[in-house]
């Protein structure tokens, strides 16, 4: 079993621009209560993010803080070996992988360079299997 920390959460939240940070998320089985896409694509309704990402893009020169890969949570192990049905416990919540995210061009308008460069590092998609709270800093386990 591999364990790391909630690094950050967010949401997207309608009629803003970009996610938007938080201390906690409260999670059901609809998705993150409060986001614009709860209730949408069960299996896509949150997205995993690993600090190694953001290192990566650092490395290549693109500084971004996290968030802008349009993520919902930034943990500092990476998960993008876990296979579809495999879970991924956060706090009070248990999450089941569901697939890997697939680059999208809103990348492209932060950098142009990320779409290529972050092919395969990404994120993985999550849906939620037991709902509860999920705060910075609590323990990742899979």
């Amino acid at each position: 079993m591999l364990k790391g920390s909630v690094l950050g959460l967010f949401k997207s939240i309608k009629g803003e621009d970009g996610r938007i940070s938080f201390e906690e998320l409260c999670l059901d089985e609809n998705g993150i209560i409060g986001d614009k896409y709860y209730g949408k694509k069960i299996d896509r309704s949150i997205l995993i993010t690993s600090k190694s990402s953001y290192d990566l893009a650092k490395d290549k020169a693109t500084e971004i803080p996290f968030g802008y890969l349009g993520e919902n949570i930034v943990i500092d192990i990476n998960p993008y070996s876990m296979k579809p049905g495999e879970k991924i416990e956060m706090g009070e919540v248990v999450l089941e992988i569901t697939n890997n995210c697939t680059i999208c061009n809103s990348l492209g308008k932060v950098d142009s360079s990320l779409p290529e460069l972050l092919a395969n590092d990404r994120g993985i998609f999550a849906k939620t299997i037991k709902g509860g709270y999920i705060r910075k800093g609590d323990i990742v386990k899979f």
